[in-house]
């Protein structure tokens, strides 16, 4: 039976501006997100029972519709009922690496690679661009996952604009196991908080989007200058997110104080990141996060940026 190897990587936002409602209930958004060499590993399948089947060993991984990967099958077979006709069901593998509920885009990922592995192994054809429309149909990270790279995401956050890829700048991202936070709560909570401050009309909010396509933060990535990177972090979601979780502040205090260009909360969280130029000074940093905390329950990473999204492993 065919089947397609597929590498799916994380995401981290180095930029995060809530700045108005949507009328489908979502917000406006403005970020930056960057891919990170953390990623699960996806096997996409042909397979002989006309079903679509999913496995995967980690406990907290539902196998299911409610998980995100399952639910791109179903949506190629809806989209495509010819090929799924032709070729039959799927079977999806999911090697998790990538921390779950972590703010790290880990179901998203895996969503891409679903979409890009049953593309070549119905022999669509689809363009990236297809895919990534595709993609927005599941979840707002889901087109970004596909291409990855280093990107402002505007709308609910699936209208995507390249920006210079950030190679080989190193990440130590660490995250409470037992913790999780809920997006949709954090993003209620912000609009209570602060939804009097949001822009209300079009022209202000594309006002807004434009203006960060020229902003620091841009022009940082731009020049590749890593502390300046570093320094214009930023996460609206931090402001309700860091009260409310205090080991969430806890591990973004010690990160801050362990030599870090710049410290942050990637998404909702409940991850917390600390940008560094160099691999030596990124595992001292992790050795000084783990003697500061000392605690059992937190996994911590040293990864770095990479300019691609979902990459095709191997084919049989």
């Amino acid at each position: 039976m065919r089947s397609y190897t597929l590498t799916a990587p994380a995401k981290i936002n180095l930029y995060l501006e809530i700045i108005g409602d949507r009328p489908d209930g979502y917000h406006e958004l403005v970020m930056i997100l960057q891919s990170i060499d953390l990623a699960d590993t996806i096997e996409v399948q042909a397979g002989n029972t006309g079903a679509i089947r999913l496995c995967c060993t980690h406990p907290q991984v539902p196998l299911d519709k409610s998980n995100i990967g399952y639910r791109a099958a179903e949506l190629m077979a809806a989209k495509f009922p010819a090929a799924y006709d032709n070729y039959g069901g799927v079977d999806i593998t999911i090697h998790k690496r990538i921390p779950v509920a972590a703010g790290l885009a880990g179901g998203s990922t895996n969503a891409a690679a679903v979409l890009v592995g049953m593309n070549l192994l119905w022999n669509l054809g689809l363009t990236r661009s297809e895919l990534e429309e595709l993609g927005a149909l599941l979840g707002s990270d889901v087109p970004f996952c596909i291409g990855g790279g280093t990107a402002i995401a505007t709308g609910r956050g699936e209208q995507l604009s390249p920006l210079p890829g950030l190679d080989n700048m190193y990440i130590v991202l660490a995250k409470h196991r037992s913790l999780e936070v809920s997006t949709p709560w954090a993003y209620k909570t912000y609009r209570a908080a602060y939804g009097e401050t949001y822009l209300k009309d079009t022209e202000s909010l594309t006002a807004r989007a434009t203006a960060v396509h020229s902003g620091p933060m841009v022009q940082a990535i731009v020049h590749k200058n890593a502390r300046e990177i570093g320094q214009k972090l930023h996460n609206d979601l931090e402001q309700v997110v860091l009260p409310e979780y205090p080991q969430v502040l806890r591990l973004r205090e010690v990160f801050a104080n362990a030599g870090v260009l710049g410290t942050m909360m990637s998404g909702s969280g409940p991850s917390v990141f600390g940008l560094c130029e160099y691999e030596e000074i990124a595992k001292q940093v992790q050795v000084r996060v783990i003697e500061a905390m000392a605690n059992e329950d937190l996994e911590l990473f040293v990864t770095r940026t990479i300019s691609h999204g979902i990459q095709i492993g191997s084919s049989v």
